[in-house]
C-alpha cells in the first residue's frame, strides 16, 4: 500500500514537470508553439557577420549587439514578402543614404579625341600641262595667303610659245582671207591655248599685242594658303608635276574615333563641340557631316568626320582636340543614380526604401547610360520612389539579400508557370514556334531592319508593327533621298538635288530621306501577334 502511494506521487510530480516545461517553452516562444518558434537575433553594427541569438557584446570589437529582426520559420519564409526591415540604429551604423528616382531627359555624352585636318574638298594642286622652265617666282614661301587669280610664277615653255604662234597665224589668216576655214582654224588654235590653262584675259592680251610672249604667268586656281611648295626659280618642270598645294582653312575637318557601341548615338547633322589645350577659355561648335562605313579591326572604332568654321585660323591642321558629342535619346525617361544599382552579372538590383525602415530589393532592366552618372530604367521602379545609393553591400550582408532574391525569382517562376498553364498562353507559345513574329518599321526605307521586340523605330520614331515571315517576304526595302540640306539649322532652307557644299556657309550637305506612302501591311491573327494590339499603319 505504501508502494502504491509512492508510485502515485511520482506520477503527479512528472505530470506537473511536463506542464511547467510546456508553459515555459510557450512563454519563451511567444505563445506560438514549438513548431513555429521565432528567435530574436542580435548583430554588431560594425561587424554584421556576427549574429547571435542572445544579447551581449561583439567578440571582435566589444560593441553591444543590437537586435535586427525576428527570423520566421520555414513555413513563414515561403509566404513572406521579400521586404527587409532594419532598425534605425543599424541603418545609421551602416551609413545608408537614399536618392530619388526622377524623370527627365536622357542625354548621352561621348567624349573622345580628334585630330584637325584639311577640308579635302578645299585642296588644290598647281601643275602645268606642258614642259618648261620656271623663270620667276611670285609666291616663294610656304604659308603665304593667296587669292584666286594671283600670279604664282612665270614659266617658259616651247610648247606654249608654239601654241601662241599658231593662234596668231590663225588670226592673221582669218583677217586676210576670211571665210569659214579661217574661223575654224582660229577656234582650234584658241581651244589649244585654253587646254594649256591660258586664261581668257591672257588670250585677249595676246590678240591685242599680236606678239607671242616668251614666258607666261600661272595663276592660283582658288583662295587658300600655300601648305606645300616645290617650285624654285630656274627649275625645269615636267607636265603634271606638283609645284604648289593650296588649302582653304576657312572650314576644317576634325577626324575622330568613336567606339562601335557608341555609334547609335552619333547622327548626321548632330552638333559637336571641340576644345583645344592651348585655348582653354573657348570652345568651337560644329556639325557631324559624315560617318565612315568601315570599322578599324584593331581598335574597334569608327571614324567620324566633323566640320567647323575656322575664323582666325585657331583650328590648325595637325592639332589634337577634345571632342564632345551629346545627343538626347528621350525627353521623358525614368532615371536612377548609377551607384544605386547592384550588378551581379546576371541581374541588376536596386533597394527601394519604404516607410518604417523597410527595404525592398527589386530587379530592374537598365537602358542607356545618361549624363550626370544616371541610368535609364525600363522597368522595376517608378518616378518618385527612393532607392538606396550607399550602404547596399552592408544591407546585402545583414538582410540576406540572396534569400530574398531567390524568393522573388521563385514567385516569378510560379507566375510564369501559371501563365504557361493557361490555354491562351499555350496557343501563343505554339504560334511563336510555328510562325515566329518580328517587328518592323512601316517606313519603306527602314523595312530592311527587323527587331525582336515591340517599341518605336530608332530612326523615325514610328511604332514598330508585328509581321509574320510570310508578310515580311512581301515587303521590299526602298526609299530615296528627297533632297540635300545644310546641317546648320539657320541654313535649313537650302534644298538641292545633288550632294555638295552649302552655298551660304560652305559646309557639306547631308541627305534628307523622302517620306513615301506607307505600305499596306497584312494584319496578323491574334495568336501570331502574341496579343499585340497594334496593327500596321494604312495610308
Amino acid at each position: 500500500m505504501k508502494a502504491l502511494k509512492i508510485l502515485g506521487l511520482l506520477v503527479l510530480l512528472a505530470a506537473a514537470g511536463s506542464a511547467g516545461w510546456f508553459l515555459g517553452e510557450k512563454q519563451r516562444t511567444g505563445g506560438t508553439g514549438i513548431g513555429s518558434a521565432h528567435k530574436q537575433l542580435y548583430t554588431c553594427g560594425m561587424h554584421p557577420q556576427i549574429i547571435r541569438d542572445a544579447p551581449g557584446d561583439c567578440p571582435i570589437c566589444g560593441m553591444k549587439l543590437t537586435p535586427i529582426r525576428n527570423q520566421p520559420d520555414a513555413a513563414a519564409q515561403e509566404t513572406s514578402s521579400p521586404v527587409i526591415t532594419v532598425n534605425p540604429a543599424t541603418m545609421q551604423n551602416m551609413g545608408i543614404r537614399t536618392g530619388l528616382v526622377t524623370k527627365g531627359p536622357l542625354k548621352r555624352r561621348i567624349r573622345t579625341v580628334g585630330m584637325i585636318d584639311y577640308d579635302e574638298t578645299a585642296l588644290a594642286d598647281v601643275t602645268t600641262k606642258f614642259r618648261g622652265w620656271i623663270e620667276k617666282l611670285h609666291v616663294d614661301a610656304t604659308g603665304q595667303v593667296v587669292m584666286k587669280g594671283d600670279p604664282l610664277f612665270s614659266i617658259y615653255s616651247p610648247d606654249l610659245y608654239s601654241a601662241q604662234t599658231e593662234y596668231l597665224l590663225a588670226l592673221e589668216r582669218a583677217t586676210n582671207s576670211g571665210g569659214a576655214t579661217g574661223d575654224a582654224l582660229t577656234a582650234s588654235a584658241r581651244e589649244k591655248l585654253k587646254y594649256f590653262d591660258v586664261s581668257d584675259e591672257q588670250i585677249a592680251a595676246l590678240e591685242k599685242s599680236r606678239r607671242a610672249a616668251k614666258s607666261l604667268e600661272v595663276h592660283a586656281p582658288r583662295d587658300g594658303i600655300v601648305v606645300e611648295k616645290m617650285a624654285v626659280e630656274g627649275q625645269m618642270v615636267d607636265a603634271g608635276m606638283r609645284l604648289y598645294r593650296l588649302a582653304d582653312l576657312a572650314i576644317v575637318w576634325v577626324q575622330s574615333q568613336v567606339y562601335e557601341q557608341d555609334l547609335p548615338f552619333v547622327k548626321l547633322g548632330q552638333e559637336t563641340v571641340v576644345s583645344l589645350s592651348y585655348l582653354p577659355d573657348r570652345k568651337f561648335r560644329g556639325r557631324v557631316t559624315y560617318v565612315y562605313p568601315t570599322v578599324d579591326d584593331k581598335t574597334r572604332t569608327v571614324r567620324v568626320r566633323m566640320e567647323f568654321h575656322n575664323p582666325g585660323y585657331f583650328l590648325k591642321p595637325g592639332m589634337f582636340a577634345t571632342v564632345e558629342l551629346e545627343t538626347e535619346l528621350s525627353n521623358d525617361a525614368v532615371l536612377v543614380p548609377d551607384e544605386a544599382v547592384l550588378r551581379s552579372g546576371e541581374r541588376n538590383t536596386v533597394f527601394v526604401a519604404l516607410d518604417g525602415g523597410r527595404f525592398e530589393p527589386r530587379r530592374v532592366v537598365l537602358g542607356p547610360r545618361s549624363a550626370d552618372n544616371l541610368y535609364q530604367v525600363l522597368s522595376g521602379v517608378s518616378e518618385g520612389e527612393r532607392v538606396v545609393t550607399s550602404g547596399q553591400f552592408m544591407l546585402d550582408s545583414e538582410s540576406q539579400l540572396r534569400d530574398a532574391i531567390q524568393k522573388m525569382e521563385k514567385t516569378g517562376a510560379t507566375e510564369t508557370a501559371a501563365e504557361v498553364s493557361t490555354p491562351g498562353a499555350r496557343t501563343t507559345e505554339a504560334a511563336g514556334r510555328t510562325n515566329p513574329v518580328v517587328y518592323i518599321c512601316p517606313m519603306p526605307e527602314h523595312v530592311a531592319i527587323q527587331y525582336d521586340h515591340p517599341g518605336k523605330c530608332p530612326l523615325c520614331g514610328m511604332t514598330l508593327i508585328p509581321v509574320s515571315q510570310e508578310t515580311l517576304a512581301k515587303l521590299q526595302p526602298g526609299g530615296r533621298v528627297k533632297y540635300y540640306t545644310c546641317p546648320m539649322p539657320e541654313h535649313s532652307d537650302v534644298h538641292v538635288d545633288k550632294p555638295g557644299k552649302c552655298p551660304k556657309c560652305g559646309m557639306t550637305l547631308i541627305p534628307v530621306m523622302e517620306a513615301p506612302e506607307l505600305p499596306k501591311v497584312i494584319p496578323l491573327p491574334e495568336s501570331e501577334a502574341g496579343g499585340h494590339q497594334e496593327t500596321g499603319a494604312h495610308h
